[in-house]
């Protein structure tokens, strides 16, 4: 008696086990525990089964994703509506490269943390001498967001500014230039620099990059180039948002005026503002390609 009735409990209990699956969960206990997760975590855990997947459009979870000025965003930039959108589709517009301003500027969210980056390409800046052929070109390159950078033939005085005004979320930001020595052309699908000849220059004296915002704070840095071929991202400064409601204006320069010699082959893409934790893994991604 007492195996059957062992029996019968084993067999109770194997019922309970075989009818408790995931989709019994309660869909707002799903969501709350995917509110904890990345959005890319949030999009792997959706594909587990229906239950998951309605859980991961919960709209809580998703504004919890979006930075705090992204009403901003969509309205003042993209010239966007929020009515009738939900917060997930807001985020998946915004994971997107958007571009404002005439399409000089583009504007993105970062997939993890959803921290804001902007890009302002080499026409959206002020160059001294570009509207003059035998000093500056822009030309066409599928390695730039723009799909144009501009082209420094040779020059004696380089000056290179412009300056963004913008309503950042609460936190600290750098700011790069992304430039590189020599106009690379693919040849058998490998990447070779093209006159090479014409960088010269800018192993005599360092360029300056500067940058200054509304609220006072000021940064400036020098450096020798010599990226032949690489594409790198000059660290210019970093500075900090305590106010989101208020508008902050930046300005940025890229300067080589000591006119005892010329310089030349040098191609300006843009200027990158992000948050100081994507600005981190950029830098060591660039040493590491510097490096090599």
């Amino acid at each position: 008696m007492g195996a059957n009735v062992s029996s019968s409990i084993d067999s109770t209990q194997n019922e309970l086990s075989k009818s408790k699956k995931l989709e019994d969960i309660p869909e707002a206990c799903v969501a709350l525990v995917l509110s904890y997760l990345n959005p890319p975590e949030i999009c792997m855990m959706a594909r587990i089964n229906r239950a998951f997947h309605a859980a991961s459009s919960a709209d809580f979870i998703w504004e919890s994703k979006l930075p705090s000025n992204y009403k901003y965003i969509l309205h003042e930039l993209l010239g966007l509506s929020v009515t009738g959108i939900s917060k997930k589709d807001i985020f998946a517009k915004l994971f997107r490269s958007n571009s404002f301003d005439d399409g000089t500027k583009e504007i993105w969210i970062d997939k993890n943390n959803g921290g804001v980056c902007l890009a302002i390409c080499s026409k959206g800046m002020r160059i001294t001498g570009i509207d003059d052929r035998r000093y500056w070109n822009y030309i066409s390159t599928d390695e730039s967001r723009f799909q144009t950078v501009a082209y420094l033939q040779q020059m004696w005085w380089l000056e290179v500014d412009g300056d963004l005004e913008f309503q950042f979320p609460v936190g600290t930001y750098s700011l790069f230039f992304r430039l590189q020595l020599g106009r690379v052309t693919k040849r058998l699908g490998r990447r070779v620099v093209y006159n090479s000849e014409h960088v010269h220059g800018w192993d005599i004296k360092p360029v300056q990059f500067q940058l200054t915002t509304s609220n006072g704070e000021r940064a400036i840095s020098r450096c020798y180039l010599d990226n032949v071929g690489t594409w790198t991202h000059h660290h210019v400064g970093d500075f900090v948002v305590e106010d989101p409601m208020i508008m902050t204006k930046i300005r940025f320069s890229l300067t080589q005026i000591d006119c005892t010699h010329t310089k030349g082959g040098l191609c300006v893409d843009s200027v990158l503002v992000c948050p100081i934790s994507l600005a981190k893994v950029l830098r060591s991604f660039d040493s590491l390609i510097v490096t090599k």
